[in-house]
């Protein structure tokens, strides 16, 4: 299945192209001796013509029968290409970007792709609870391996050290895992799943 690159997509967000839009399907939750459990997952990736993607993923618990029961978490973020911001870029806070984009072009993309191959990326990510991750990782083709570089919690927050995470595009489907540590054990398996794009999105 062709990946379709929008006409407005800014240069720098091109290797992201394939998780553009909207997706929905199931999966399977856990972490050490809790037991395993299933959930429904609609995960969103939008782009608003700055360099980077917006996330959100709302995921809820489902009964045996794949009915939804109540509500797990949201979480939201922005996912970018590594690069070193320049003055010409967003920020800080609601400092503008110039109106000429830094990368205006697939070729000053290309000079950020690694000698073997994918970009380097970063993503932060929040959950509710005072909990936020700061990813790093390689996005190659429709595949991005991505592991936590810091992970700051407030001072009522549960114990939660490190995660990584995989997505990739198989088929036309989404696949994600995600391994954490947490609650004093070590890196561990804690979800996975399968998403499917929403028609129209």
């Amino acid at each position: 299945m062709p990946i379709e690159i929008p006409a407005n997509l800014t240069p720098e967000l091109v290797p992201f192209a394939w998780l553009l839009g909207e997706w929905e399907g199931v999966g399977v939750l856990g972490y050490g001796e809790q037991e395993e459990r299933q959930f429904g997952q609609i995960v969103s990736f939008r782009q608003n013509g700055l360099p980077y993607l917006e996330y959100r993923a709302e995921s809820y618990l489902l009964d045996e029968e794949g009915n939804q029961t109540r509500p797990l978490s949201v979480e939201t973020g922005f996912w970018q290409l590594d690069r070193p911001l320049e003055d010409g870029d967003p920020g800080p806070g609601l400092l503008p970007a110039d109106v000429v984009p830094v990368m205006t072009s697939a070729e000053d993309v290309e000079k950020l792709r690694r000698e073997e191959g994918g970009f380097e990326m970063i993503a932060n990510i929040d959950h509710p609870g005072g909990i936020s991750e700061m990813y790093v990782g390689v996005i190659e083709g429709p595949r991005i391996q991505m592991a936590t570089d810091a992970v700051m919690r407030s001072s009522g927050a549960k114990e939660y050290a490190a995660a990584s995470r995989m997505y990739g595009l198989v088929n036309g489907e989404l696949m994600w895992a995600w391994d954490m540590s947490a609650m004093g054990q070590g890196m561990g398996s804690h979800a996975s799943a399968r998403l499917r794009r929403v028609e129209g999105s």
